[in-house]
């Protein structure tokens, strides 16, 4: 007989580092108009100096309302095991990716070369991971030179919350 799982904890994430400074002509990014704020029933969000929305992981509970409301759609849930995200919702080139924003993904690939898992594709010029496959090792994030993916937990970039 097979064994039930337990789902894993899930968790938000906001995938925009406000390196275009939260500004209203970046179509992928966090404008801070603060609708997650007020919609999380466990007060985890908040805007942060730059205006962007950042989760506290420690309070929230991956619900999913916030990434329902928010009217950019850059607010996803990602299973708590896996702390390692692409901190991007950009799809433009790598030119004008790097144009708009200072830490946007640019789509190179780096990130995928060194995943030894395979868990790493680029579409549209973001990478994505596939949480099935990876391994939370963080390779992708140190290799990336954009610091667009990062590690939640704080072990191999800056901490994001």
């Amino acid at each position: 007989m097979a064994k039930l799982r337990k789902p894993s904890p899930k968790y938000a994430v906001v995938a925009c580092s406000g390196g275009c400074r939260a500004t209203a002509d970046c179509q992928y990014g966090c404008v801070g108009c603060g609708v997650c704020v007020s919609v999380c029933p466990f007060e985890a969000i908040e805007l942060n100096a730059l205006g962007v929305a950042e989760v506290d992981w420690t309070r929230c509970i991956g619900c999913g309302k916030c990434a329902k409301e928010c009217p950019r759609a850059v607010i996803s849930i990602h299973d708590r095991l896996n702390p390692i995200v692409v901190k991007c919702s950009n799809h433009d080139a790598g030119k004008a990716a790097r144009q708009m924003c200072e830490v946007s993904c640019i789509g190179c690939g780096l990130c995928a070369k060194a995943c030894p898992a395979g868990a790493i594709t680029v579409k549209e010029n973001l990478s994505e991971i596939d949480e099935s496959l990876c391994l939370s090792c963080g390779q992708c994030a140190v290799k990336c030179p954009r610091h667009a993916i990062v590690d939640m937990r704080g072990i191999l970039t800056p901490k994001c919350w």
